[in-house]
């Protein structure tokens, strides 16, 4: 039997963050799409209905908390994980208080994007 992979969207303006984190999942079986701009990943997401959004928090003109937000104006309804170099204790309760699973520091440990992802994706399926 063929296991479909789980599909992840990822959007940070930071083209070696999002590489590195692109790299990582898909080598770790995931279908992975990434953005630069909110405006395509919501474009996109509307189509392919990924299980989970990896986005940064601070990016020009945007943030993490106002993509998930569009998103979810859209209808979208799947996990998300939020990746931050300006971490608090605000930022994290108020991330998981507007429906985030998980909040991680930038630049994440391999093992701790993983597993959220794996984590965040799995009660999704299993909720």
């Amino acid at each position: 039997m063929v296991v479909p992979k789980i599909p992840i969207v990822i959007l940070d303006d930071d083209s070696g963050s999002r590489r590195s984190m692109q790299l990582l999942l898909q080598g770790r079986g995931f279908d992975v799409r990434s953005f630069a701009s909110p405006e395509l990943l919501i474009a996109d997401v509307k189509v392919s209905a990924p299980a989970c959004l990896v986005t940064d928090y601070r990016m020009a003109g945007h943030d993490g908390l106002q993509v998930l937000d569009a998103l979810r104006a859209a209808g979208w309804r799947g996990a998300a994980i939020l990746v931050t170099a300006y971490g608090s204790p605000e930022l994290m309760q108020k991330a998981i208080a507007q429906g985030f699973q998980a909040v991680l520091d930038k630049p994440c440990k391999e093992s701790a994007l993983v597993n959220a992802v794996i984590a965040a994706t799995r009660r999704e399926r299993d909720p």
